[in-house]
């Protein structure tokens, strides 16, 4: 007890009379920290924009076309797919989605969206948080996201005119919005929905698909009556129903195309800034005990022991790193209050803790040599008496 209160108080002493010195460290660190937190935050925004639509549905399994390698643009399905699945034993229900683009015109500056095709009450259309379903049939109705709605400032009940391309020519349809929805992102674009029916009428299309009116859907997204039997469905799935091939949620959102490499480059940036804090509070702390050598000289001369000297650089090193988070954490809170709808940085608050605990754990690893160098000096020798 009274080893760690004499190194506590040694290390606050030196922190107190060195102030200067430490803070520099300390905003050093708060640097590390806000770059970490939002590289993070960009990573979970980079990924939400991407997934987030297909990683909020109500399904257990995704059906796509035979041979399309699990990618939603590549899969184009029979228009019948959908009931075939639902007749199939252990799926509770199932929903085609229709995928495809567009662009907002009404609108002071035109916003491109993804535009989806989804049938009311079934898996792929989202719970609706403010105003209603849109009708079916070829209804000139639409349902929003809220980050459409934060970019424009559309709410329900307004009127949006959307233009697409029908072979060679601009064609503009108005929709009227109906209802608000949530978390909905698909490909990096904010979304709107729409009736199958409607979709197949206003979405961008070549000339060859001018003379048809039937919808094809890219996916099915096929709820359980037992979430737990995924394998057990996916092969009877694929047993019942001809050309197609099943993956899982996660799957899907692995093969959509960037997705693991995006998510793989920001997560290496992450590493290395990690790396960066270790070696940059590992080179400070070594100068310090280097240049402290003959007053740990002193100490041990005077009997205090190894732990007591060790203990004391540790708890040193942890108050500055701790004020170097805390600091960078307040700064990273103070800039995200700041920072526009359109930039896609997210602050997920597992993601967030983690970071914090590893930015806290860089302190002492990094100082770990210049706290066991410290515990090897020799009295006589730092006092130049050997």
């Amino acid at each position: 007890m009274q080893t760690t209160y004499l190194a506590t108080y040694l290390a606050i002493k030196e922190l107190i009379r060195n102030r200067g010195r430490f803070l520099l460290v300390a905003l050093v660190i708060a640097l590390i920290t806000l770059l970490v937190l939002f590289i993070a935050a960009l990573g979970e925004g980079l990924g939400n924009g991407n997934r987030q639509y297909v990683a909020n549905l109500d399904a257990q399994l995704i059906v796509f076309l035979e041979k399309s390698d699990y990618i939603i643009s590549s899969s184009r399905l029979e228009t019948n797919t959908a009931r075939s699945v639902r007749r199939v034993d252990g799926v509770a229900d199932a929903g085609a989605i229709y995928t495809s683009s567009s662009e907002i015109v009404s609108l002071d500056e035109p916003l491109k969206v993804s535009l989806l095709g989804v049938e009311p009450g079934r898996p792929g259309m989202p719970t609706i948080l403010e105003g209603r379903e849109f009708r079916i049939g070829e209804a000139r109705e639409t349902v929003i996201d809220r980050n459409v709605a934060l970019r424009t400032n559309l709410k329900v009940g307004d009127i949006i005119e959307i233009r697409s391309t029908q072979g060679t020519e601009d064609e503009f349809f108005e929709l009227k919005v109906v209802g608000l929805v949530d978390g909905q992102s698909y490909f990096f674009q904010p979304t709107i929905f729409v009736p199958p029916a409607t979709w197949e009428k206003i979405r961008p299309q070549s000339e060859a698909e001018l003379t048809s009116d039937t919808p094809f859907p890219n996916i099915v997204a096929v709820k359980l009556r037992d979430p737990m039997q995924i394998e057990e469905m996916s092969v009877r799935l694929i047993e019942r129903i001809p050309n197609i091939e099943v993956a899982d949620i996660q799957t899907t959102i692995n093969n959509i195309p960037g997705y693991s490499a995006q998510q793989g480059t920001v997560q290496t940036q992450a590493v290395f800034t990690l790396l960066i804090g270790v070696l940059v509070i590992g080179g400070f702390f070594q100068i310090q005990i280097l240049q402290k050598v003959p007053q740990i000289g002193v100490l041990k001369a005077i009997g205090s022991a190894n732990g007591m000297v060790g203990l004391s650089a540790v708890i040193q090193i942890i108050i500055v790193t701790a004020m170097g988070v805390g600091i960078g954490g307040g700064l990273t809170w103070l800039f995200s209050l700041g920072f526009p709808p359109t930039i896609p940085l997210v602050f997920n608050g597992i993601n967030s803790l983690v970071a914090v605990i590893l930015l806290l754990l860089i302190g002492p690893i990094g100082g770990l040599v210049s706290i066991i160098y410290a515990v090897r000096i020799e009295p006589l020798k730092a006092l130049r008496l050997g």
